[in-house]
């Protein structure tokens, strides 16, 4: 394997437990990492012990107002000249210490220019969201192009940044993420990739834990956001649309729950497919929509207040 240069890139807001055990556990990874470089949300919330773990450890404070989903990660991979960027969420935590090194390998492949880890469920996580982490992380890895676009869709463009790594070249030479989004800058940074002719490599081996048990609200509010990304990006999305897949999904759910005779969670599942049905449908049209409805929908407050002041000053000209 080539010796890559690695850093790592986490965003974090309000770091905790979880963030305390990610650090030291990226620090025993068996692929050396180079750095791990942190944007934090909130001086207030930040412990400074965490920077004596080690010297490879760089943080930069920013204020609320000044985060976004692709422009905190643009900034950081800016700051970078390492061969490979590695995209993490603070509450990714690493199976194991080969986890970087699994996704390092898959770019011994000279077109895979993008990979992702797999996302186990924790010892918490609930039923439907367990078998989803299943569905959507697979035990089997996969390399994903432009060829696979008649069979797999709009999944040939999912990349998560909860762990996944970018080739540096490529990902200034495509223009890295968007400056703004509210949400789903992984998928459309992969889109632009794809349409490019570069492959995504889903890393099966290279495992982190990660779940989250939301409930209906919750979801409405995840998939407002993820409609309105998509709006945005009409390039990546219009053709490919993700409801196909989500049918998909609930169909197999539904199977499931009765396979493992717990009929009773496709009550469940009816409202929660119902709260993420109504949040995607809203958030592909939030143009026509009424700026208290987008307000209550989003989940990114301070996206809306940025984006309702500029969408004022357009109906005012």
């Amino acid at each position: 394997m080539s010796q890559y240069t690695v850093d790592v890139m986490i965003p974090t807001y309000k770091p905790g437990q979880e963030f305390a055990e990610l650090l030291p556990r990226l620090l025993k990874q068996t692929y050396p990492i180079r750095s791990i470089r942190v944007v934090n949300t909130g001086k207030k919330f930040w412990n400074p012990a965490w920077e004596q773990l080690s010297d490879k450890i760089m943080v930069e404070h920013i204020q609320p107002s000044e985060f976004d989903h692709g422009g905190t990660r643009r900034a950081m991979a800016e700051s970078s000249d390492a061969d490979l960027l590695l995209f993490m969420t603070q509450d990714a935590m690493p199976y194991d210490n080969e986890c970087v090194e699994h996704l390092v390998e898959k770019f011994s492949l000279p077109h895979v220019k993008a990979a992702y880890a797999r996302q186990l469920p924790r010892d918490d996580c609930r039923t439907l969201e367990r078998f989803t982490r299943g569905f959507n992380y697979p035990d089997e890895s996969d390399i994903k192009d432009a060829g696979d676009l008649p069979k797999l869709g709009v999944k040939t463009f999912f990349c998560s940044n909860v762990c996944a790594m970018y080739d540096r070249r490529t990902y200034e030479e495509l223009g890295g993420f968007v400056e703004s989004t509210l949400f789903n800058e992984d998928m459309i940074y992969a889109g632009h990739l794809v349409q490019a002719g570069y492959a995504i490599a889903y890393a099966a081996d290279a495992k982190v834990v990660h779940s989250h048990n939301y409930g209906c609200l919750a979801q409405l509010h995840r998939n407002f956001d993820l409609g309105v990304s998509q709006a945005q990006h009409p390039e990546i999305f219009d053709a490919y649309p993700s409801e196909s897949e989500g049918i998909r999904m609930v169909k197999k759910s539904a199977f499931y729950v009765c396979e493992i005779h717990k009929p009773w969670l496709l009550v469940t599942l009816f409202f929660q497919s119902g709260f993420k049905y109504v949040g995607y449908f809203l958030g592909k049209r939030y143009k026509s929509l009424p700026d208290s409805v987008i307000r209550w929908c989003t989940s990114n407050k301070t996206w809306w207040e940025y984006h309702g002041k500029i969408r004022k000053k357009r109906n005012r000209r």
